[in-house]
This record gives structure tokens, C-alpha cells and sequence, in this order.
């Protein structure tokens, strides 16, 4: 692949999560029938969040929140460490970004998972024990760099890595499961894969990470996305909201939110801004499930594939250079 093109599909899977996330700022949280009132059926582009959003209140549009923040401090934790993770210091610095919001005036904080993990830490906790609780989409939220940085030749390194950057925090079969999922379908995007050899290859990776950490009552993450993107298949865009939102789900749950990002993926996989915006309107935890969706849709696609005006934006309010970014992660993902 021509070295350009490579950039290009890093930077649509970082810019893709960057949109994902900012176009479900205000719509998370929320049912869809709140945002079919107030926003459309399908959303057309950012919002500020109103007064009384339970976690948003206030920002403006294009705005991001803790999904692509947290994701970014994973790349630069990675950049740092030569490709790998330092489980203490990504505890540190989770920590220092959890005060540094709380400064700012922000309700998005650490998640549940994250959170508990992170204070086990700064009491003294074995670094090995402190993730075994934790079942929610925090790891799958934010790693998408592990999937630029890592290629997908090698699906048990890959896994890997997966573990590594997220076991901390999200140290169960079924949170790794969702991450190894997300980082399998960015990696693979970025090698050239369409989106259906992305959700395969998602799905392989799924079903090698469930094994890797702590077991806990909850379904398969591979086969619910199996299930997921065929239960929608053939659907409207209404139909396939409507289906993830009552059958697949759109909590925190990572059982829920990994497949029902791959499910609104499926239903527009040639159009990654209409994917990403049909997700950011599904409802429940919409920003995370957007960015899931526009981080594979980009790396698939590329960055064009998402509009210039779009990406202007997300980067001028909240000051992003993701280009550059990318840049550095695919540094290491031609480091053997």
C-alpha cells in the first residue's frame, strides 16, 4: 500500500472516532425518541448539548468527550512506550486526566470500570487483580490506536496488544473481547480491508481474546456482532435503529454497544459519515457507539471518505493534530 494512502486510512480511523464521538455529545444518554424529536431521524451534522443534559450540558458542537480523550492518551501513552503500554503509568495518567476534568467543570468522567480500577490502583492494589470487575466499554471506547499501530498479519500479537492497553481497567473475556474486536476491524482497515472483511476479521479476534481474561457471566461478543449485522440486514435506517435499540442494546455494556456498532456500520458500510451519523442517532450510550463506527468506517474508507468541513471542526474545538498523530502510530506499526 502506497504510503499515502496507509496515512490516510490511519487518519480517517482517528478522525472517524473524533467525529463519532463529537456528533453523539448530545445525543448520549438519551432515548431515541428524545432525539428523533429534537434532532431528525438521522442526525445531519454537530450540536451543542442543551442546559440540561445529564452529562453534556452546555458544550459546544463538535465538541468531544471522554471516548476520544482517553483514546488519545492511550496514543500517546503508546508513542511514549515505543508501541507498548505501562500498565502503572496508564493508571497515572488516567488518574491526572480524571482531575484535570474534573477542573474544567465536566460530568464525563472516568466510566464505571475505569474508574474503580484506577483508585484500587492508588491504594495499592496488584496491578493484575484491579481489572477483574470490569465488563463495561471503556477499553473498547479507546483502542482504537492499538489497531493503527498494530498490524493485522498477526492476529494473536495483535491480541496482544489488545490485552496489554487494556487489561488494567477491562480485565474480563468480554470487555477484551469487544476491544480486541474494534482494534482487529481498524487494523484491518488499515491493511485494506473492506468493511465485511473487517467484521470478520473482528470476530476472529473476539473469539481469541474472550479466553484471555477473567470469565464473567455475560453473551459472546463475536457472535452477538454475527448476530447483530444480520438482524439488520436488509433494513431501513429506522428499522435497524429500532432493532439495535430494542434487541442488541445501547448501554455501557460491551456485549451491547461493540455489536450494535458493527450493526449500524453494516446497514451504510459504503458511506462512513452517513454510518457515523446514523449511529450518533440510535440512543443510550450513541457517542461511544459512533466512534466504534466512524473508527472502522475510517480506517476502511479513509479519511476523505469523511467530509473536510466535518473533520475542520472536530479538529479546531478541541485543538486535535490527528494527522500528525497518526503519523507517529504508524511508525510503530512498521517497527517489527
Amino acid at each position: 500500500m502506497r504510503t499515502e494512502e496507509l496515512h490516510g486510512r490511519a487518519s480517517g480511523a482517528l478522525y472517524g472516532l473524533a467525529l463519532g464521538d463529537a456528533l453523539g455529545m448530545p445525543t448520549q444518554m438519551l432515548p431515541r425518541e428524545q432525539i428523533v424529536a429534537r434532532y431528525g431521524r438521522v442526525l445531519t451534522g454537530f450540536h451543542s448539548a442543551p442546559a440540561d443534559h445529564p452529562l453534556a450540558a452546555g458544550m459546544p458542537a463538535g465538541s468531544v468527550t471522554d471516548d476520544t480523550e482517553q483514546a488519545l492518551l492511550l496514543a500517546r501513552l503508546l508513542v511514549d512506550g515505543a508501541g507498548r503500554i505501562d500498565a502503572a503509568e496508564l493508571a497515572r495518567r488516567l488518574a491526572a486526566w480524571e482531575q484535570d476534568m474534573r477542573a474544567r467543570g465536566s460530568l464525563d468522567l472516568l466510566g464505571p470500570s475505569t474508574k474503580a480500577a484506577v483508585e484500587r490502583v492508588l491504594a495499592g492494589a496488584p496491578l493484575d487483580e484491579v481489572g477483574r470487575q470490569g465488563t463495561t466499554n471503556g477499553a473498547a471506547m479507546r483502542i482504537a490506536p492499538v489497531g493503527v499501530a498494530v498490524p493485522s498479519v498477526d492476529l494473536d500479537t495483535l491480541v496482544d496488544r489488545v490485552v496489554e492497553a487494556s487489561e488494567l481497567t477491562h480485565n474480563t473475556g468480554v470487555a477484551l473481547a469487544g476491544a480486541a474486536a474494534v482494534a482487529a476491524a481498524v487494523s484491518a482497515g488499515i491493511d485494506g480491508a473492506t468493511v465485511p472483511e473487517a467484521v470478520e476479521f473482528a470476530v476472529a479476534a473476539a473469539r481469541v481474546a474472550v479466553r484471555r481474561g477473567f470469565w464473567v457471566a455475560a453473551a459472546d461478543v463475536a457472535e452477538r456482532i454475527l448476530w447483530a449485522t444480520e438482524l439488520v440486514r436488509g433494513a431501513s435506517e429506522d428499522q435497524a435503529c429500532d432493532r439495535v435499540g430494542l434487541l442488541v442494546g445501547t448501554s455501557l455494556a460491551t456485549q451491547e454497544s461493540v455489536p450494535a456498532a458493527f450493526a449500524l456500520l453494516s446497514t451504510r458500510q459504503d458511506d462512513p459519515w452517513h454510518a457515523t451519523l446514523l449511529a450518533a442517532s440510535v440512543g443510550g450510550d450513541c457517542d461511544t457507539i459512533a466512534a466504534i463506527t466512524g473508527a472502522i468506517a475510517g480506517a476502511c474508507h479513509g479519511v476523505d471518505a469523511f467530509p473536510a468541513d466535518a473533520r475542520a471542526t472536530v479538529a479546531h474545538v478541541n485543538r486535535l493534530d490527528l494527522d500528525t498523530l497518526a503519523d507517529e502510530l504508524l511508525v510503530l506499526r512498521k517497527t517489527p
